[in-house]
């Protein structure tokens, strides 16, 4: 249940692609997603700076990343101590996350570049 709502909630955050199956489908309590420019390792570290752990990488899948597209992902993971209130306060994190960036790619680039995928990390804005 707690899964599925992390899903939805994420799926409703504008410029987050998740990854994985839909909600409904049987699945453990966690969703690997991506977002357009921003690298997840920054995602990472951003969150971790607001309270918030996330994992960003490959995740021991990099064979699913390449058919996919994508060279990393960040995944959000939940556990038996995890509350909705716990997934509101990821997204809201999350999205004040995406903000910060998107107001960074208008000046680092001109708002364009790579998106993730293919593998290219030149869209990225690294940070740290």
């Amino acid at each position: 249940e707690l899964g599925d709502y992390l899903r939805r909630r994420l799926e409703d955050v504008e410029g987050i692609t998740v990854l994985g199956p839909g909600v409904g489908t049987e699945r453990a309590a966690l969703c690997a997603f991506v977002a357009g420019n921003v690298h997840p390792s920054d995602f990472s570290t951003f969150l971790d700076v607001e309270g918030v752990a996330i994992r960003a990488g490959h995740h021991c899948c990099q064979p699913l990343h390449r058919a996919l597209g994508y060279s990393h992902s960040a995944r959000a993971s939940l556990y038996f101590y995890n509350t909705k209130e716990d997934v509101d306060r990821f997204v809201e994190v999350l999205e004040e996350t995406l903000r910060f960036f998107g107001s960074l790619g208008s000046i680092v680039d001109g708002g364009e570049g790579g998106d993730g995928k293919d593998g290219d990390d030149e869209g990225f804005v690294p940070i740290f």
